[in-house]
C-alpha cells in the first residue's frame, strides 16, 4: 500500500457520472487514494503509479469507439502487474459474463447498482485482510 495506510485504487469506467459517484463514495466513506480513468488505455499508461487494486468496467467504448474493452484491459494489466487484484464492474447481470471475467483472472465481478460501492468496499477489505494474514503467516513460518 502507498500513501501511508491508504489503499490506492484505480477506478476505470467510461460512464463519467458513475465514475464520479463511485469516486465520491470511496473518498467519503473510507481512507483510499483514488485515481480515475475513462479508458483502459489511460489505466495501462499509469500502472507505474502502482495501484493496490483496480476496479475495471467491462465495457469501455462509450467515449472512444475503438477503445480497449474491459477484458482487453484486464489482459494487459495481468501482463504488466499479474499480482494486482482487478475487480470487474458491469451493468450486465449475466453469469456468462462474470465467468468470462474470472477466466481472464479477475478477482471478482460486481454488477452496477445502488449497492455497488458497499460490495466493492467489502471485497477490498477482504483482499487486504487476507494479505495481512498471509504476511503474518509468512513471518511466523520464517521463525520456525
Amino acid at each position: 500500500m502507498q500513501n501511508g495506510d491508504k489503499i490506492k485504487v484505480f477506478l476505470v469506467d467510461d460512464d463519467a457520472l458513475f465514475l464520479k459517484s463511485l469516486e465520491i463514495e470511496f473518498l467519503q466513506h473510507a481512507d483510499f487514494a483514488i485515481e480515475t480513468y475513462a479508458t483502459g488505455e489511460r489505466c495501462i499508461e499509469n500502472l507505474s503509479h502502482k495501484p493496490d487494486v483496480i476496479i475495471l468496467d467491462y465495457h469501455l467504448d462509450g467515449i472512444v469507439t475503438n477503445a480497449m474493452n474491459g477484458l482487453e484491459t484486464l489482459a494487459k494489466i495481468k501482463t504488466y502487474t499479474p499480482d494486482t487484484p482487478v475487480i470487474m464492474l458491469s451493468s450486465q447481470d449475466k453469469i456468462e459474463v462474470a465467468i468470462n471475467c474470472m477466466h481472464h483472472k479477475a478477482l471478482d465481478y460486481v454488477v452496477k447498482s445502488e449497492t455497488s460501492f458497499m460490495r466493492l468496499q467489502k471485497i477490498i477489505t477482504s483482499i487486504f485482510q487476507f494479505k495481512k494474514m498471509e504476511k503474518e503467516l509468512n513471518w511466523y513460518m520464517e521463525r520456525m
